[in-house]
């Protein structure tokens, strides 16, 4: 049963979609912040409506599709309380990396934006003359993003306490993975090269080049092999913390590189993939089917969001971002803002926040598009068919077939404007966030 409001929660929500509308015409029932992909009652004007079902008679006509897989094809487009158009939309469909908005949500409601993962450093001895006696101990903490930069601010910040040798072993535990390699093996094995300037390979060097002028070569030589324990040693002496970057930017980075290990790692640290997938429902207020995953990326099949799920997740995570004073453009990509990524090569509207999803029958594509006449447009397309890159270019032809008729903004709406500059990189690399943690 759907709860009625006044008309001030309605005007709030319709002033956060950019909807401009006289008092008379307001809608006056909507449960908005209960309830976020919450509709009402179908879009009077036909437009979207009218568009998605050329946009469906054409991926037939040209071939993209067979004329069996038209049923397969799932599209979702709302304004506000209003459907514009439903195709299959509250069917779960192979989602592809669609799956990555319910993990973004799952993980910006479970920690906050500003949550750091730390990453524990410990000694098994004391240091005496610039040498650890005993081990150093990497204690991962979940930290979906430390790469290179990271790993070479952490040596640096060891010279500075005085440790250029390591007498034993490099012992791994923990939730740790370095340059997206989960393995802990390998990602200590990689993360020892890394500390020694002296044993760097071309991509290290690179690396290096292109950070702050006058950054450091670190020197700390591990005389030992790299060993993987599951228990730390009680005796071990912290000595450093080394903090992430703040979620909202790993969300950011992940979203715009649409990367499977970091989002492995968050459904993994947040509970796997049926936690992902109960909250993500129970926050988008959908029907707990609509929501099917294996893991929390979107690799396999198996992983199936309806169209309706993915818009309604999507809201949840705007809801989530204004209480911190963010938007989805501060956690996804957008276009014209951002030019890295998945959205390279794509022709999207202009400030249009997007999701994109690929697997080798699956090309998806989920957002919200400001407009002039019907405010922000949420929408998710989900296409089933091998050709995958014409399947994208239909996906940006139908958005800029909409925008055409409903027009673009003068200005970017508020509720969109990123709280970054544009095409802006995350810091890598910061010293800032090493704590030292030993006194000698």
């Amino acid at each position: 049963m759907l709860e009625l409001l006044g008309s001030g929660l309605v005007s709030l929500w319709l002033e956060m979609a950019g909807v401009q509308l006289k008092p008379l015409n307001a809608l006056d029932a909507l449960t908005w912040q209960s309830t976020p992909g919450l509709v009402l009652g179908p879009d009077p004007n036909p437009t979207g409506a009218t568009t998605v079902q050329e946009y469906l008679k054409q991926l037939i006509t040209s071939k993209l599709i067979a004329q069996n897989l038209a049923q397969s094809q799932g599209i979702w487009m709302q304004s506000g309380p209003m459907l514009m158009a439903n195709h299959q939309g509250t069917t779960p469909l192979p989602a592809a990396s669609l799956t990555k908005i319910a993990t973004s949500l799952v993980a910006l409601k479970t920690w906050g934006p500003d949550y750091q993962f730390d990453t524990l450093v410990s000694g098994s001895g004391p240091v005496v003359n610039g040498v650890l006696q005993g081990d150093l101990v990497i204690t991962g903490g979940g930290d979906p993003m430390f790469v290179y930069e990271e790993a070479i601010a952490l040596g640096n910040t060891l010279n500075k306490m005085g440790i250029k040798q390591v007498k034993g072993n490099l012992i791994v535990n923990g939730n740790f993975a370095m340059n997206f390699q989960r393995q802990p093996m390998l990602a200590g094995v990689m993360l020892k090269q890394i500390l020694n300037s002296a044993t760097w390979g071309r991509p290290a060097i690179y690396t290096h080049s292109i950070m702050p002028k006058g950054t450091p070569k670190p020197q700390v030589l591990i005389a030992g092999a790299v060993k993987v324990e599951a228990q730390p040693n009680l005796r071990q002496i912290l000595l450093l913390r080394h903090r992430s970057l703040p979620l909202k930017q790993l969300l950011k980075e992940m979203n715009i590189y649409s990367n499977n290990d970091m989002a492995e790692m968050l459904a993994n640290s947040v509970g796997g993939a049926a936690v992902v997938q109960s909250t993500a429902a129970n926050l988008a207020r959908v029907p707990q089917v609509e929501i099917q995953l294996i893991n929390g990326s979107g690799l396999g099949p198996q992983n199936r969001i309806s169209p309706r799920a993915v818009c309604a997740m999507l809201m949840a995570i705007q809801i989530e971002a204004s209480a911190h004073q963010l938007n989805l453009a501060d956690l996804f990509p957008m276009s014209g803002f951002d030019h890295r990524g998945t959205l390279h090569t794509r022709h999207i509207p202009l400030a249009t926040v997007i999701k994109t999803g690929t697997l080798r029958d699956v090309s998806a594509l989920a957002g919200v598009m400001p407009t002039r006449d019907r405010g922000l447009v949420w929408f998710a397309i989900i296409n089933r068919g091998t050709n995958v890159w014409g399947l994208r270019a239909g996906q940006d032809q139908l958005l800029q077939s909409v925008v055409k008729q409903l027009q673009l903004p003068l200005t970017v709406p508020i509720a969109l404007t990123p709280h970054s500059a544009i095409n802006s990189l995350p810091q890598l690399g910061a010293e800032s966030r090493n704590e030292i943690l030993y006194k000698s």
